[in-house]
């Protein structure tokens, strides 16, 4: 049996940086860098200094637009940090960095609150069970309350939020925090970057008191050690809340809230003591699992075991082809043979890099529970799985949402052609969520992705690293059709006779609206399903399953407009077969003839997807913003007034919001700001269904 030193894997955390865009998640890395000496100098967003904002348009922007890795030390841990983006156009990122992390940091801004990417990004570490802690930054800003932005955690994250620290001052006077756990003042003095620790200020005492006294009994009614002890003693100690708070985070059933100011420099050590204690090692979260041959197997955080490692991204740099990995067993070393379980074919590698954002150090080996970056991998792609090719194993890829928004883009110069499928090759190679086609009727190459500001990104990308020049034509978003009212009893055969065996399959359908489910915009559904009444073996359950694979293919195309099909049901309701020429095939050839014919028998309507907008205005401005909005179909939901400003939300057609940050910026002498999320899909007019037809 082989055994290994756990140590040194309890004492890694692989932890990502969550929020909302502008919530100061790359500030707080670059804290985190900073105090653990990783850095010698502070960098600034809006100086363009930052460690892991390195990209030319990252700094441009001001805004996180590629998750970039970063590997620090603390009080005897190693600190694997994957900075994350905030906007909804990187949502993508956002998943493939969630896939390989045990445990993340999210960042809630002290006047806003909980914003809507924080919740989209919540909901994603929820769906890959990582534990988080929660750090509620900017506490120096006017207008800034913790006790705020730790309600809307509880109403719209659901958690149980447990604050383990108390502010000390408010707004520009905040200096600090007491610890509620050792009951001790923490402060920074201005212009210094030392913590200081000392009592808690008498002014504070009775109200620090009152919150420790709160914590206990939240903790008290989540965890039964902890109430059992509460109930015995009437408090608890120090280690058993500890305890009790590092389980309630891995269970989810609690989240740790701390505060501070990232820009100032207050709140940071505390934050990495926290990350230490209470988010997972690679020891504390499940083997991971996998499938060879059609067989689940699990493979444990052993540095012996055999190789099982992720590939959740590729960049091209200036040092070679960088694929970022996340190895949860075994070990590999320079000029190691790995095999793509996928594609079963074999690659080596080249180096091993221990990564800080653009700046690399060589390693010789790296080990279950690492994540380094690794050259001379030429075919592995995003979500890649690599294995000792004596021991297979498929891990199970991040999933890659479908992309809403398309633009046509050719080269500026006929010569450039080539140059330029090939570069549109390496980004949809490094990004997923980039979809390259050539549409069969225009013969356009086309462009997809998550948003106008993903694809403006990935096309600027194209003339900074090609240098070929680029024409892009007017965005195109992703339309569905859906049935309004279907069709009873469609019979369909399908007869096929030219010399040998042939073909016979013979089907009757039912298609039917599909009923609505919870979070389908204006009632619009979506999905479809497939079920089958049909009794006395007249059709036998292969071809059941043939006739819903022909439906299937049917859905590719509609009526309408030859878009995609989706929000119906449909039922096979009879049948019947021959002895001799039905087979598998007929069927499906059946199931895609009569579910098209069906299909331009019902009555469709065109959807159209829609994102949930939220908008912040000056008061003085609001009149014309939602003038505007309305003019783009929107539909208002909710208006708030925070401190001076409004935050408008609606739910607005995603067509319409192109060009819409130019004109909220005219609009608003440049003081106004929006976010978007998907928000599904929504019947359009009849006029823009005309139109796409």
């Amino acid at each position: 049996m082989r055994t290994f030193d756990a140590t040194t894997l309890t004492a890694v955390r692989n932890l990502g940086i969550l929020a909302h865009v502008d919530a100061g998640k790359t500030t707080v890395t670059e804290r985190i860098l900073y105090a653990t000496g990783t850095t010698h100098k502070r960098g600034e967003v809006h100086d363009g200094t930052t460690v892991t904002d390195f990209d030319p348009q990252e700094r441009d922007r001001g805004i996180t637009i590629f998750s970039a890795a970063v590997s620090c030390a603390w009080d005897g841990h190693r600190v694997n940090l994957i900075d994350t983006p905030g906007h909804v156009d990187f949502a993508d990122e956002v998943e493939r960095s969630l896939r390989v992390l045990d445990g993340a940091i999210a960042v809630f801004d002290a006047v806003a609150g909980v914003e809507p990417q924080s919740e989209s990004v919540w909901r994603q570490a929820d769906r890959h069970g990582v534990p988080r802690i929660a750090f509620v930054n900017k506490l120096d800003r006017a207008g800034a309350d913790l006790d705020t932005a730790v309600d809307s955690i509880r109403r719209r994250l659901h958690p149980a939020p447990l604050v383990v620290q108390l502010p000390i001052g408010t707004e520009d006077g905040f200096t600090g925090v007491v610890d509620l756990l050792r009951m001790r003042a923490l402060t920074w003095a201005d212009g210094s970057d030392e913590v200081q620790e000392g009592p808690v200020p008498d002014a504070l005492r009775d109200e620090a008191e009152r919150r420790r006294r709160r914590l206990e009994e939240a903790v008290a009614e989540l965890h039964p050690v902890a109430l059992d002890e509460f109930c015995a003693e009437g408090t608890l100690s120090a280690r058993t809340l500890a305890a009790a708070l590092r389980d309630l985070t891995a269970t989810g059933d609690g989240v740790v809230v701390l505060c501070g100011s990232a820009y100032r420099n207050r709140g940071i050590e505390p934050l990495l003591d926290a990350a230490v204690a209470y988010l997972p090692s690679p020891l504390d979260v499940p083997p991971v699992r996998g499938t060879h041959d059609g067989t689940e197997q699990e493979r444990a955080a052993d540095p012996e075991a055999p190789l099982a490692a992720l590939a959740f991204k590729v960049s091209a740099t200036a040092t070679g082809r960088l694929t970022y990995l996340r190895l949860y067993s075994g070990t590999i070393r320079k000029g190691d043979t790995v095999l793509d379980a996928a594609t079963r074919r074999t690659e080596r590698i080249g180096r091993i890099l221990r990564v800080r954002a653009d700046r690399h150090a060589e390693l010789d080996r790296a080990s279950a529970g690492d994540i380094v970056a690794v050259i001379g991998l030429k075919a592995a792609r995003p979500g890649t799985t690599l294995c000792a090719p004596a021991a297979p194993l498929l891990l199970e890829p991040p999933s890659v949402a479908d992309p809403v928004v398309s633009v046509a883009v050719e080269a500026r110069r006929s010569t450039d052609t080539d140059r330029l499928a090939s570069a549109l090759a390496r980004l949809a190679e490094e990004d997923p969520s980039l979809v390259v086609r050539t549409d069969p009727e225009t013969g356009q190459t086309v462009l997809s992705g998550m948003g106008e500001l993903h694809l403006e990104v990935a096309v600027e990308k194209i003339r900074q690293t090609s240098g070929v020049e680029v024409t892009v034509g007017r965005p195109r978003v992703a339309y569905r059709e859906t049935v309004v009212r279907g069709v009873t009893g469609l019979v369909f055969r399908h007869v096929k006779q030219d010399g040998g065996a042939g073909q016979f399959a013979h089907v009757v359908l039912d298609v039917a609206p599909l009923e609505a489910q919870d979070g389908d915009a204006d009632g619009a559904t979506t999905g479809f399903a497939f079920r089958s009444t049909v009794v006395g073996g007249r059709v036998p359950q292969e071809f059941v399953r043939a006739v819903e694979a022909g439906c299937r293919d049917a859905l590719v195309e509609g009526p309408l407009g030859g878009h995609p099909v989706t929000g119906l049901s449909v039922t096979l309701t009879d049948g019947a077969t021959h002895s001799k020429d039905s087979s598998e095939m007929a069927f499906r050839t059946a199931g895609r003839l009569a579910l098209r014919e069906a299909l331009r028998g019902s009555a469709m309507a065109l959807l159209e997807p829609v994102a949930e907008v939220t908008v912040t205005v000056p008061a003085d401005a609001v009149g014309g913003v939602l003038g505007d909005l309305a003019a783009r179909r929107g539909r208002v939901s909710d208006s708030v007034a925070r401190a001076g400003s409004v935050v408008v939300t609606a739910t607005v057609p995603l067509a319409e919001l192109f060009g819409y940050a130019t004109r909220l910026r005219s609009r608003t002498q440049g003081r106004g700001t929006f976010t978007t999320r998907p928000a599904g899909y929504a019947v359009a007019p009849a006029a823009v269904a005309v139109s796409e037809r």
